[in-house]
C-alpha cells in the first residue's frame, strides 16, 4: 500500500481535495501511465515507444488524484533523477506539479541522495528554478523537445 499525503489544490477558484500517493509501478503504474499518455504522447506527440522504459519498474512514483482520478505524476529513479513530471491540462497552475516535485525531492533526501537531478523541458525551466534547481550543462533535444539538465543540492 503506497504512503499517502493529503494536500489542497486550487482549481479555478474551487478548493478540491487532492490525494498524493507514493508507490511502485505495480501499484501506481496504471494511474501514472494514463497521465503520461495524455500529456506526453497525445499533447506533445512523443512517440509512445520513447515514453516507456525499464526505469518505471525501478522508480518510486508519485501520483496526484482528484475525485479518485489521476491528474498529475512524477517519478524518482534510483540514481536521484526526477522525471516524467506531468500534469493534465485542466489541472495546470493548481500547484500539483510543485507538490509532486517537492515530495520526490523529500524522498530523495530521506534516502540520503546528495543531489536531485532532472531534465526539464526548456519551457518550464523557470518552474524548476523556483523549486531550487539550477541549470547544469547545455540545452539538448529529447524526443523533438528542447530540454536542459538541472540539479538541486539536498544537503
Amino acid at each position: 500500500m503506497p504512503r499517502q499525503l493529503r494536500a489542497d489544490a486550487d482549481r479555478a477558484g474551487l478548493r478540491a481535495k487532492v490525494l498524493l500517493r507514493i508507490g511502485d509501478w505495480k501499484s501506481l503504474g496504471e494511474a501514472a501511465a494514463s497521465v503520461r499518455s495524455e500529456v506526453f504522447v497525445r499533447e506533445q506527440a512523443v512517440p509512445a515507444e520513447l515514453e516507456w522504459d525499464d526505469q518505471d519498474a525501478l522508480s518510486i512514483h508519485c501520483v496526484a488524484f482528484a475525485a479518485g482520478e489521476p491528474v498529475a505524476t512524477g517519478r524518482l529513479l534510483r540514481d536521484g533523477h526526477i522525471g516524467r513530471m506531468a500534469v493534465l491540462a485542466d489541472w495546470r497552475r493548481a500547484g500539483l506539479g510543485g507538490l509532486i516535485l517537492e515530495r520526490l525531492v523529500d524522498l530523495a533526501r530521506e534516502r540520503g541522495d546528495p543531489v536531485a537531478r532532472l531534465n526539464a523541458q526548456l519551457y518550464v525551466e523557470a518552474f524548476y528554478r523556483r523549486h531550487g534547481f539550477v541549470v547544469e550543462g547545455e540545452a539538448f533535444d529529447d524526443a523533438g523537445i528542447p530540454h536542459i539538465g538541472m540539479r538541486r543540492s539536498l544537503r
